[in-house]
């Protein structure tokens, strides 16, 4: 799989958009990146799974599949050897990757807002 390959599927998730973070193109849903390109270095894409979700993909194909460096890993973010990869599972990856940062952001947004209006309601009034 190439870069451009790797780029076309992330662009083909409803919503997505590309930018650019730490000098690598990112890949997100709402704002959130779910994806990117070029960490460690160009061979290398990451996609953003759970834990469960990494072992998973990792069982299935370890020689495309590996856990990122430190906490970042160990939180689920999985970098994707392109060379090895195949568009199949790479798309499974990227379906599953944005559907993780699309659920997280359904819920804090009203989360958020009501936090801040309880916020308001609770302070003591000014002397």
């Amino acid at each position: 799989m190439t870069t451009d390959e790797f780029r076309k599927m992330a662009l083909e998730i409803p919503e997505s958009v590309e930018r650019s973070h730490m000098n690598h193109p990112d890949f997100r849903v709402a704002g959130k990146i779910f994806a990117s390109l070029g960490v460690p270095d160009e061979s290398w894409g990451m996609v953003k799974l759970t834990p469960e979700q990494q072992r998973t993909f990792i069982k299935k194909a370890p020689e495309v599949f590996k856990p990122c460096s430190g906490a970042w890993g160990r939180q689920g973010y999985t970098n994707v050897y392109l060379a090895a990869a195949k568009a199949r599972i790479v798309c499974a990856a990227l379906d599953a990757a944005a559907k993780n940062v699309c659920s997280g952001e359904k819920k804090s947004p009203r989360s958020r807002g009501r936090n801040r209006q309880h916020a308001r309601r609770v302070r003591s009034p000014e002397k």
